[in-house]
């Protein structure tokens, strides 16, 4: 089981204190997502845990302390996460047919730098009451002058949107993308703000009536007795399921350049990557498990089917440096 102690700097989470059966974990996860998860790793292994968890800086951490790191493992809440430790050369090889085997390609580094644990979708919530669903809406929509002043989002920087708009690189080029940003922007209800959850609940107060957001948030919403009302206002769309399917976003794991327990490390990623841990995270988080076949929530698995984008997320990583570039180049926050 884990002890958990709050610090300023961020929430570690100890069992006896860097010793050979444990396995240490800097995570940009919230305890409370992975914990269930990880106490019952440390059921099946005996292998205990410690984790050090930020909402930020943690790869900073990791790249300052080098060799004296006592990271063996990096989770990430987001792919330019995984992309970041791996340019920094950060990582080591995840050599596991277990791990090859419950992960497709797709969500899997080609030089096994890194590997994803669950998928999400960058989903457009539109307003019940003014809007309706939306089953044909694409993400290059948003840009129509059709919906100005009507959407809301966080910053145009954060992973989660920085992810979809190196996507729309990846499909339609600098240029074209640079113009729909613009679009975008254009159509703002206000600058962006907040988190995902403040864009429903702007929806729910008529400040907007489209709003970005990933899908498992609507989930936890549903589970809150305060924002109930915000997620039951607002139709969740799974945008251009007309062709080629809507953008996927991951959370993931890496093993660290210089971590003291590779070994036990490697076994968490195995676990975390089979059928229990992805039945745990489908059913706890509301996140679309990364193994195929692994049964969804019955929450999302009311949501219905969808159609994912097929670009493997190393492609769409290429036009991340880019996509900051252009959200900057037309001042998107701004």
């Amino acid at each position: 089981m884990m002890k958990t102690l709050a610090i300023t700097l961020g929430l570690i989470v100890s069992a006896p204190a860097f010793a050979n059966d444990v396995v240490n974990i800097y995570s940009f996860r919230q305890p409370f997502l992975i914990q269930p998860i990880l106490d019952d790793f440390t059921k099946q292994t005996g292998i205990q845990t410690n984790v050090v968890f930020a909402k930020k800086g943690l790869i900073e951490r990791v790249k300052r302390e080098g060799k004296h790191s006592k990271a063996d493992l990096v989770l990430t809440s987001n792919f330019s996460a995984l992309i970041q430790l791996e340019d920094l050369k950060l990582t080591q090889t995840i050599k596991s047919d277990s791990v090859n085997n419950n992960v497709p390609a797709a969500f899997r580094d080609g030089e096994g730098q890194w590997v994803a644990l669950t998928k999400r979708v960058r989903n457009v919530y539109s307003s019940k009451e003014r809007v309706g669903a939306l089953p044909n809406l694409t993400y290059e929509e948003l840009a129509d002058p059709k919906y100005k002043g009507q959407i809301c989002t966080r910053s145009g920087k954060h992973p989660y949107n920085l992810g979809l708009v190196a996507s729309m690189i990846a499909h339609h080029g600098k240029a074209d993308t640079k113009t729909w940003l613009e679009g975008v922007k254009a159509n703002l209800a206000r600058k962006p703000q907040g988190n995902d959850r403040a864009q429903v609940k702007a929806v729910k107060e008529g400040l907007c009536n489209l709003a970005l957001g990933n899908s498992y948030y609507l989930g936890k919403m549903l589970q809150d007795k305060e924002q109930k009302g915000w997620a039951e206002a607002v139709n969740i769309n799974f945008p251009n399921q007309i062709n080629r399917g809507s953008h996927i976003n991951v959370s993931g794991a890496v093993i660290t350049k210089f971590a003291k327990n590779p070994e036990n490390a490697l076994k968490l990623i195995e676990y975390m990557t089979d059928n229990k841990a992805q039945n745990m995270y489908a059913s706890l988080n509301m996140e679309y498990p990364v193994k195929p076949g692994v049964q969804l929530s019955s929450l999302v698995a009311s949501w219905g089917s969808f159609k994912e984008d097929s670009l493997p997320l190393d492609e769409i990583s290429k036009y991340r440096p880019l996509a900051l570039k252009l959200i900057d180049e037309v001042k998107f926050d701004l």
